[in-house]
């Protein structure tokens, strides 16, 4: 009796669970993260990090690779941390894993050119909430994908304005180089020309002479 009330009962039978390896779309977020996160790290190269310590890179440099290893690498694995957090705690790969079966399931039905729709009252909670939620999950993925590319260009930008005023920098120093080689020079030339013409020992001449006459004067 127990077995055809079951059978006759309009519930449906319990989902299974949904699984928690990635699927396509959560496998591609993924990727999408990891990929950037790989690229801002290497926008922060040893050569460009040194370009700002100048003094430590040229008297230290063990040091400073040294720090700028334990940079790189906190910062990545902090990201990494915060990242998986945020997928459990938001139960990410689940929620797009259904999205992935519901849109699957509806190109499906469409190709097919078939149209089924479970009453309501039928369907489980857990398919209910993730149908309301797959809309969410959707805008949610487009929006962080946006924020991710926003991310990548700022820190491109932050690299060429870096990479320009490091070159305008180099170029100032090698103008003040210039400047002071040619001083140096002319100071030179400046002291080959009074030597040659004898001016410094008619200099020391009048000099002489002018003490001469002081002391005269006092007496």
């Amino acid at each position: 009796m127990a077995t055809a009330n079951a059978a006759n009962s309009p519930s449906p039978p319990p989902q299974p669970p949904i699984a928690q390896t990635p699927g396509v779309r959560a496998a591609k977020f993924q990727n999408l993260f990891a990929d950037a996160l790989s690229k801002t790290i290497r926008t922060c190269s040893y050569s460009k990090f040194s370009s700002c310590f100048p003094t430590p890179s040229k008297y230290a440099p063990q040091t400073l690779t040294s720090i700028w290893q334990q940079i790189t690498t906190k910062v990545e694995a902090s990201a990494k941390k915060e990242f998986e957090e945020i997928l459990i705690e938001r139960d990410v790969v689940a929620g797009l894993n259904e999205l992935e079966r519901l849109v699957g399931e509806a190109k499906s039905r469409k190709e097919r050119g078939v149209e089924i729709r479970e009453p309501p009252h039928t369907l489980p909670p857990e398919r209910l909430y993730l149908a309301h939620l797959a809309p969410y999950l959707q805008r949610t993925e487009m929006e962080l994908d946006g924020e991710l590319k926003r991310l990548q260009s700022e820190n491109e930008e932050l690299v060429d304005s870096i990479q320009a005023q490091r070159e305008e920098t180099e170029i100032l120093v090698g103008n003040l180089e210039r400047f002071i080689a040619d001083l140096e020079r002319a100071n030179e030339l400046m002291d080959k020309e009074v030597e040659g013409n004898g001016i410094k020992k008619e200099l020391a001449d009048v000099e002489q002479e002018m003490q001469a006459a002081g002391r005269e004067a006092k007496l």
